[in-house]
This record gives C-alpha cells, sequence and structure tokens, in this order.
C-alpha cells in the first residue's frame, strides 16, 4: 500500500472501440496523476462503477477525497461504499484523470485500436505501470540527474522482468 495514493483519487472513464462495439474502461488516478487501477466493463452502470471502486480500494486503501465528473453511476456506488460525503464533481475538477488518458489513447492508435477485450484489459494495466516508471519528466532535472533517475528505472525495470 503506498501512503502517498490515499489523498485525492481522481475517477474516469474512457470510451473504446473493440472490433466496433463500445466498451468502457474504468480508471483510478491519484492527485499525482499516477494510473492506481484500470479496469474493462461492456457496461457504464453502478455495478461496474461499484466494481472498479471496490476494487481499487482493497488494493490502495481509502482515499480522503473522491473526484469524479457528474456521472450518476459514482454517485450511486459511493452511496453503496459509504463514501458519499468524500464525493467531489464540478467542473475541471477531474482534470488530471482527463489529462492522464492522453498517453494511452496515443499508444492505443499507435497499435490501430484493441481486437479483444482481455488485450486491452492487459495493455491498460501494464501501460501504467511502465509509463509512470520511465516517465522521468525531464524537464524538472538536469542532464546528470536525469541520467541517473534513467539508469535507475532500467536497473529496476531489469530485475522485474527477470523475476
Amino acid at each position: 500500500m503506498h501512503a502517498y495514493s490515499n489523498w485525492r483519487w481522481h475517477l474516469d472513464e474512457v470510451f473504446v472501440r473493440i472490433n466496433g462495439e463500445t466498451h468502457y474502461l474504468w480508471r483510478a488516478v491519484d492527485h499525482e496523476g499516477e494510473v492506481l487501477e484500470s479496469f474493462v466493463t461492456k457496461r457504464r452502470d453502478r455495478k461496474a462503477a461499484l466494481k472498479c471502486l471496490l476494487r481499487t480500494m482493497k488494493r490502495h486503501g481509502r482515499p480522503q477525497i473522491f473526484v469524479t465528473d457528474k456521472l450518476r453511476s459514482y454517485c450511486a456506488a459511493m452511496k453503496v461504499v459509504g463514501n458519499v460525503d468524500k464525493q467531489e464533481t464540478g467542473r475541471w475538477l477531474n482534470n488530471r484523470a482527463e489529462d492522464s488518458r492522453q498517453p494511452f489513447r496515443r499508444r492505443e492508435r499507435a497499435m490501430l485500436r484493441f481486437r479483444r477485450m482481455q488485450t486491452l484489459q492487459k495493455f491498460a494495466a501494464v501501460h501504467g505501470s511502465v509509463h509512470h516508471h520511465f516517465n522521468a519528466e525531464r524537464h524538472l532535472y538536469s542532464r546528470s540527474n536525469f541520467k541517473l533517475n534513467r539508469a535507475a528505472a532500467l536497473t529496476e525495470w531489469r530485475g522485474l522482468c527477470a523475476a
């Protein structure tokens, strides 16, 4: 469990087309823009929102604040969990989640869309961790620090792949 992830979560759903059918990719993003959890469903209802919410809370604990858009499925799921008082909705509040999907969309375009739901689920799960592992935010560091951070990330990645 990461303590830093328990401050504020942004919940969002993304429309994804798989073989002409619309599916929904539910995502939980922390206050730093890191994707905590992603989950693919065929429906966009309370049951799907609740499943995504419970799955994320089981893995990462409970946050202090949930930021969502005004989709009624979130409100219904929050009532079941008992977090209605922790939910914030409003215009532009959920931009963190909206902006964090851009690398996903870029990669999806490069792959020429998805063919199966399992492929999308695997891709979404792996893409979030790999993207954040190597997203070093070059503009914040000097060249020497950037190269050190990049080398550390690469050795950690090789250690993960070898295990």
